[in-house]
């Protein structure tokens, strides 16, 4: 490796963290959430790391299907669904569960002639408005695909909009939920990081965590070490060079940065072409030989500037670790105005990864 960036993934941390979601759902089985490349973590890492995962959620069918042939056997959730009547023979074919959230997609089931019958997640809107049947349509649906050769099972799922929001909370949704499905005695499955830690009424047959399973709080004011989770992805790099810069000179492109006295400045090996937030402000936390620092001037392409002033000695080879086991990744994304979701799904491919078992 010449150029000094990786992203670490801490397998272990991740195995953890699954194990704390099923028993904070001890009575749920877990759907691990894959989807967006495992949110930047890799799929097939992921997978690896999590071999007695009760079943996988995802979006691509082509990558569900890869999963088939990596010899995975668990359930595996298409979340959005299949999007051409087409794809209804290879969910047969590899076994794969599938979303409904449109009449078409029932129609579809309807008219298709399958090499199996497949297990299906009546998708209802409870409040979210964006995919799903009204909620109050789902005795009918469930009737109608009752009576569809091609449907081996159905569970009745939604999604919270605001389980993450103590002060808005999930009440509407959920009582819309039961409301529309206390009559069925069919499969649940509603509960996503947030519901899964603050509403355990929700959890039903299977819980879908996503963001907590890869060791990121869903609340704005938990941290993920209250939670008891581990941090997953960690990105690292190194100081590549220093400059001394005296008061009154900028730093970085725009000028954006100007030393209120001498400083010395760390060039680290890193910028938005990695992944970094380039909207990331001065301030923004960077950890460097085991010291919290902060992100001086604008984030460049390929490097961004960090302040050594409080630390003479450290200089070019300096470990630094831009969000990971020290720093929590919640609190650059805060920082920088985003989210945790966005910063773990941005990571290049440019970008080695080195698994830690």
């Amino acid at each position: 490796m010449s150029r000094p960036i990786q992203a670490r993934f801490n397998s272990l941390a991740l195995a953890h963290n699954y194990q704390l979601i099923r028993q904070s759902a001890p009575t749920s089985r877990v759907f691990a959430v894959i989807k967006a490349n495992a949110y930047g973590h890799g799929v097939q890492r992921v997978v690896e790391a999590l071999p007695d995962a009760d079943g996988f959620a995802i979006l691509e069918i082509n990558a569900a299907m890869d999963l088939r042939r990596f010899g995975v056997q668990q359930p595996i959730l298409l979340l959005e669904g299949v999007f051409s009547a087409a794809e209804l023979t290879a969910c047969a074919e590899f076994d794969l569960a599938i979303a409904l959230h449109l009449p078409l997609h029932i129609e579809w089931l309807e008219q298709a002639q399958l090499s199996r019958p497949i297990a299906v997640f009546l998708k209802l809107n409870t409040g979210m408005n964006r995919l799903g049947f009204p909620a109050e349509s789902a005795p009918a649906w469930a009737e109608r695909l009752a009576r569809c050769p091609n449907v081996a099972s159905v569970t009745v799922m939604t999604h919270f909009a605001c389980a993450d929001e103590p002060s808005k909370g999930i009440e509407r949704q959920w009582l819309r939920f039961i409301a529309a499905t206390q009559s069925l005695a069919l499969p649940t499955s509603s509960a996503n990081s947030a519901a899964i830690f603050a509403y355990p009424q929700t959890h039903g047959t299977w819980v879908r965590p996503g963001l907590a399973l890869y060791g990121s709080s869903p609340f704005s004011d938990q941290s993920a070490a209250s939670l008891g989770l581990q941090t997953v992805m960690s990105l690292c790099s190194e100081v590549i060079a220093t400059q001394t810069v005296a008061a009154g000179e900028s730093v970085g492109y725009g000028a954006t940065f100007i030393a209120p006295a001498p400083m010395k400045i760390g060039i680290v090996a890193c910028g938005y072409a990695d992944g970094y937030p380039r909207h990331a402000p001065t301030g923004t936390p960077v950890w460097v030989a085991g010291q919290k620092t902060r992100l001086l001037g604008r984030v460049s392409m390929d490097m961004l500037c960090i302040d050594l002033t409080p630390w003479p000695e450290l200089d070019v080879g300096s470990s630094v670790e831009l969000w990971g086991e020290h720093l929590p990744i919640d609190e650059v994304a805060s920082a920088a105005g985003t989210l945790s979701y966005e910063l773990m799904c941005a990571i290049a491919a440019r970008v080695p990864v080195q698994t830690q078992r």
